[in-house]
């Protein structure tokens, strides 16, 4: 299984990055960082500056086809970043177009606006982006996670880093690591 998560230069949650990289690691899974640009990537632990991680492509380089699954993690500025990038709005919709599955925390589902790939979808986030999703033809609901199976493809979300166990386990089980 190959899980790409997809993160803009700087901005990310760093929990909301590490916590799903460390959950699928544990099942064999080969995680790979995706930007927009090459190099190492800056994390922050709420407006703080955190580690930084190596990138190991941009969305240039890969393909949906060279992953099962996609992980956007949040941070208030990484996906307002990630939407105004054309190449990098392309490689999620490229996940839905292909049916996999994409698993989205926080403010990440800013990024499937700007896809348009919330239309007809029942999700949670963030609650500020709760205006942004029902403006998208979305259906906003609070909750620890929320999984809609609507085609194309399954999308896990949830609200916040206190939410990242439920949102863990709801990734694992979707890729049948978990029963």
């Amino acid at each position: 299984m190959r899980t790409a998560f997809l993160v803009a230069p700087e901005g990310v949650e760093q929990v909301e990055l590490t916590s799903p990289w460390q959950a699928l690691s544990q099942t064999g899974d080969t995680p790979q960082l995706v930007s927009t640009r090459s190099g190492t990537i800056q994390a922050f632990d709420h407006l703080d500056k955190a580690d930084t991680f190596p990138v190991d492509a941009t969305v240039e380089q890969a393909a949906a086809d060279d992953f099962d699954l996609l992980v956007l993690p949040g941070g208030v500025a990484n996906p307002d970043f990630l939407r105004m990038d054309a190449k990098a709005v392309a490689f999620v919709k490229a996940f839905f177009e292909a049916g996999k599955p994409v698993a989205a925390i926080c403010h990440a589902p800013w990024t499937l606006v700007e896809a348009d790939e919330v239309r007809g979808r029942t999700l949670t986030s963030w609650p500020s982006l709760r205006t942004d999703i029902r403006n998208a033809g979305g259906t906003w609901v609070d909750e620890q996670v929320q999984v809609c199976r609507a085609a194309p493809g399954t999308l896990i979300t949830s609200r916040k880093p206190d939410d990242l166990p439920a949102f863990n386990q709801a990734v694992l089980r979707e890729v049948g690591a978990l029963t």
